[in-house]
């Protein structure tokens, strides 16, 4: 059973990244994810009421949660039937090699072009940050660390689940990843109702975050990825996203984190890493990290698929 799924994980990376999810195709029929956010948004309109006591929304944020993975769930259990060809694209579905690159690589060709409105605009699309303000040096950053966490979130971790639970499994997460995004916050409207999202999203992302800095430190082919990951990863708020985090600004030899503007209001983050803060080369430089340890993912799969013995 395992080596079928790492078989149907390779198909899926590799037709991901081959093609991607068209954007003249998102226009005519929207990516699956956007069903997913429009349920959760629907839930927590409707249960995320004020009149309502703390643990009343946690409870509710738990049925939002819930509700969301199992729906998911129920599509993959029937993607899963579908003939091999098409379950490998639907296992596409919940990849985002191709179009994480795009989306990064195109805020590097603004900066190559000194065109620093084009690049603010460009990373403003994959960041939640303020990019008004932001010079060359704080675009690249944003991107870069988007880059690294989406690392995580958007490969490894979808490839993780696909292997262990199939695409029940990939899909189940996929409604976790974007619950947490869209209310998993500490704002006070979200405080409560967001924690069920939070907290599974974490425990969802235990293991894929340390293999997704484990690749990122190998194949930016520096022992410095490796030293400052063990060193830095635990300095972020967040238990798992750190570690991309710190390992790409230790193969960059760059400084990522620090201060940063949300809605007008200036946040405190640790610091990775022990160099300069970055410049747009380094964000190209990213890219081929990126590339490189996509690579390094197939190959895992590939490998740990033929190791094992049912």
């Amino acid at each position: 059973m395992l080596r079928r799924r790492a078989r149907l994980a390779l198909a899926a990376l590799a037709g991901e990244a081959a093609v991607g999810y068209p954007q003249a195709l998102h226009r005519i029929l929207p990516h699956p994810v956007v069903g997913l956010g429009a349920l959760i948004d629907a839930g927590e309109r409707r249960l995320n009421r004020p009149d309502r006591s703390p643990s009343e929304h946690r409870i509710a944020g738990v049925a939002t949660v819930a509700a969301a993975a199992g729906v998911a769930a129920l599509a993959g259990l029937f993607a899963a039937r579908l003939p091999g060809p098409a379950s490998a694209l639907a296992a596409t579905l919940g990849l985002a090699q191709r179009s994480l690159h795009d989306h990064v690589a195109a805020v590097a060709l603004a900066l190559e072009a000194d065109d620093l409105d084009a690049a603010r605009l460009a990373v403003g699309r994959i960041v939640g940050r303020d990019t008004d303000a932001l010079d060359a040096s704080g675009v690249a950053a944003a991107a870069i660390e988007s880059l690294a966490e989406s690392f995580n979130d958007g490969v490894v971790a979808p490839a993780f689940w696909l292997v262990v639970a199939g695409l029940p499994g990939l899909y189940a997460y996929k409604a976790v990843n974007t619950a947490d995004s869209l209310i998993g916050h500490k704002e006070p409207r979200w405080r409560d109702f967001g924690w069920a999202a939070a907290r599974t999203d974490d425990v969802m992302n235990l293991a894929p975050a340390r293999l997704a800095g484990a690749l990122i430190a190998a194949a930016g082919g520096r022992s410095a990825g490796w030293r400052v990951m063990a060193r830095d990863a635990r300095r972020h708020a967040s238990p798992n996203a750190g570690w991309p985090e710190a390992a790409m600004a230790g193969a960059l030899g760059v400084r990522l984190g620090g201060p940063v503007a949300y809605d007008g209001v200036m946040t405190e983050r640790p610091t990775f890493g022990e160099g300069p803060a970055p410049t747009p080369g380094d964000l190209r430089r990213a890219l081929d990290i990126h590339v490189r340890a996509c690579g390094l993912l197939w190959a895992a799969v590939a490998v740990g698929g033929r190791a094992w013995r049912p």
